[in-house]
């Protein structure tokens, strides 16, 4: 769920929308960002969007393109400046803000994909509320690009309505990828002879008409034609889900062996044997066929469980990714099996790694640290239908919860080990690319029906896609940064600082190399600092920090014309004059005994330090620098929450308010010359 600013009392009932307005300057722009290749245009979204709220609320509402919105509409635009970031520091085009007024309702996407995800939560929220949506603000935005899961489609036949609607579930809890296994066999035991092995069940699940791969698929019945599975991408694609295919080989081959059975390996025939001077021209012959079938820029050939010679396989893994990137313009994914040692020919790095098990691999230090990409995938998260002898028949929610071993709280992408933390990478990591959980169908077609595949991800959908987007529910209202500097706006420069964006509508550069860039449309003083007026604000992308920070605030308060006057407000708290330096939180006022003096240059700075909330004041001038964190601590005033205890008596205690960096300004004039926020104390 996404940051909500509910600090406005009363609610908007959904039952009163009327309409949904696409902004017309953005009607046909789609979302390049993704994985798809068939990203929708925001009207298209908007139509799709318009049928939901049909379905789960019975509205008939009008969708129509216009430069603003109507009273009683829902108002889908695109924000053109990034304002939403990955983990990994990286501009994110899946971000969104909301507002709930009394008259309506506005989703600013980053792309259509950011405006889509916002339905989504708007969506829970009005179910979650029983149709009375909260008036107020809400941002949010994901924390890793891939969030997903993945079926065992080989091994069990799925049909393309039942494909889609775990798309459109999926979808809910806003999860952006479903990865297919198309090929598969059940597994070869050694005990089989070869007859056994050649007849056992094992499917290819693409029927195509060419020649060159004729005898490959013999079962119609259960495959997807080209029609079909262009029409479950688009179906899905529709509902921001993008399928990722996946072709098993070498190893788990033995549809291809089946095939042409010259092809395997002697020692276990679902392995092919790569040194064979036909393997490889055939698996190019089985992907070139089906090229363009496929509608993502990212593509999966398996390569999983193979035991064969490892230098054989990593000379089959990259001349295959070689040909699919040259001849079908497709990034290629695998399993991780072989991980890189100094005396082989290793891998390309343009190939990311799906991690499974680390008694295959250790992904933080056998790819990460080798430049790697790298998809979680550790089995914590595997399902096998109906029953395994090492994994369960539903997702691990308590895992999902508890999966962290640094605190015991809730698991994320980056973490790939969830019982030793040194084996997990920084959260900021640029080399994660995100998570997708399996369910693998390893006893075949008969041991479920479709239904019961739902059935093993209901409750774990929702748990581990809460943790997949991961900017989402951050209820510790974290922040990525390189250093302890998360944020820095500074008017020292006149080349770098405050000054070079100070023409109104401009940008503000961040200096703390996180690039949370803000914009204003103050004036410019001579003094390269902003003239602050009850008609201008500077704008952050930022929202809230949580505990253990510093806001610091270099002002010059000439005049206040507003009775509680705002100095800077956030998603979940406003730093006000009451006239008394007071945060407004969670609807109550936390006030100082201290106030602001007039005409006077000042900073201002609030410290969260764990449980609590100070505010500390010293004379400066707009060239000064901030002051070190801690340096007047003598000086600081406690926040404090005042509680009646048995209606007897009070009883002061801390408080942790979340610092407020969304927008400085309201209320008051004067001059504004630097922030800084730090996660020092």
């Amino acid at each position: 769920m996404p940051n909500i600013d509910v600090s406005h009392s009363g609610a908007y009932s959904i039952s009163t929308v009327k309409s949904i307005i696409v902004d017309h300057e953005y009607a046909n722009r789609v979302d390049e960002n993704g994985e798809t290749l068939i990203p929708p245009r925001l009207h298209e979204f908007a139509s799709t969007f318009a049928r939901d709220l049909h379905d789960i609320w019975g509205l008939n509402v009008s969708v129509s393109v216009a430069p603003k919105p109507r009273p009683h509409s829902i108002f889908l635009t695109v924000s053109e400046k990034p304002s939403f970031w990955y983990a990994s520091g990286e501009a994110s085009s899946e971000g969104y803000a909301s507002e709930v007024t009394t008259s309506g309702i506005t989703i600013h996407g980053a792309t259509p994909l950011g405006v889509w995800w916002g339905t989504r939560s708007l969506i829970q929220q009005s179910i979650l509320s029983e149709g009375k949506l909260p008036i107020g603000k809400s941002v949010d935005f994901p924390g890793w690009k891939i969030r997903g899961m993945m079926l065992d489609a080989a091994r069990h036949y799925y049909p393309p309505k039942f494909i889609v609607e775990l798309c459109a579930y999926m979808s809910f809890f806003k999860q952006n990828t479903l990865q297919l296994h198309l090929s598969d066999n059940l597994y070869n035991a050694r005990i089989y002879s070869r007859e056994q092995s050649l007849s056992l069940y094992a499917r290819f699940r693409l029927w195509s008409d060419a020649a060159e791969v004729g005898g490959l698929n013999k079962f119609k019945n259960e495959s997807y034609t080209k029609a079909q599975f262009k029409a479950i991408q688009s179906e899905c694609a529709a509902r921001g889900v993008t399928i990722i295919p996946e072709i098993e080989s070498p190893g788990h081959a033995l549809p291809i062996v089946q095939w042409k059975p010259h092809l395997g390996l002697s020692t276990d025939l679902s392995l092919l044997n790569i040194s064979h001077p036909d393997t490889i021209p055939t698996v190019k012959t089985i992907w070139s066929t089906f090229f363009d079938w496929f509608d993502s820029k990212t593509v999966h050939i398996g390569a999983d469980e193979y035991t064969g010679e490892v230098s054989e396989y990593n000379r089959f893994v990259n001349e295959l990714a070689k040909f699919i990137r040259d001849e079908g313009s497709k990034s290629v994914r695998i399993w991780g099996t072989f991980p890189p040692k100094p005396e082989y020919d290793n891998i390309t790095k343009d190939v990311s790694i799906q991690h499974w098990e680390f008694f295959e691999d250790n992904p933080l230090f056998d790819y990460i640290k080798n430049n790697y990409s790298v998809v979680n995938s550790d089995d914590t998260f595997y399902v096998v239908n109906k029953w395994s002898g090492s994994y369960p028949p539903k997702v691990n929610i308590a895992k999902s919860f508890h999966g962290n071993p640094a605190t015991g709280g809730p698991w994320q992408p980056f973490i790939f080990d969830t019982n030793n933390g040194t084996n997990n990478p920084e959260r900021s990591n640029k080399y994660i690319l995100g998570a997708i959980a399996p369910l693998w169908n390893d006893f075949g077609p008969n041991a479920t029906v479709y239904s019961e595949a739902y059935y093993a991800w209901r409750e774990g959908i929702p748990a581990l896609a809460d943790k997949q987007w991961g900017g989402g529910p951050n209820l510790e209202r974290s922040i990525p940064s390189q250093n302890s500097t998360i944020l820095r706006y500074d008017g020292k420069s006149s080349e770098q600082g405050i000054a070079s964006g100070m023409s109104r509508g401009e940008r503000v550069p961040d200096l703390s190399g996180n690039h949370y860039d803000g914009s204003t449309n103050c004036a410019r003083t001579p003094n390269n600092t902003l003239l602050i007026t009850p008609n201008c604000s500077l704008k952050t992308p930022l929202s809230s920090k949580g505990r253990n920070y510093t806001l610091a605030l270099k002002l010059y308060l000439e005049s206040i014309e507003n009775q509680d006057a705002t100095i800077i407000s956030g998603a979940d708290s406003t730093l006000v004059l009451t006239p008394n330096i007071a945060l407004f939180a969670s609807g109550n006022y936390y006030q100082l005994n201290s106030t602001l003096p007039l005409e006077t240059w000042v900073e201002l700075s609030i410290v969260g330090r764990g449980e609590q909330t100070f505010a500390s004041i010293r004379t400066t001038s707009p060239e000064d620098p901030f002051s070190s964190a801690g340096a007047v601590a003598g000086a600081e005033e406690e926040f404090q929450a005042v509680l009646g205890i048995n209606g007897a008596s009070l009883v002061w205690a801390p408080i942790a308010i979340e610092a407020p960096i969304a927008e400085l300004g309201g209320g008051w004039t004067g001059e504004f010359a630097g922030l800084l926020l730090s996660s020092e104390t």
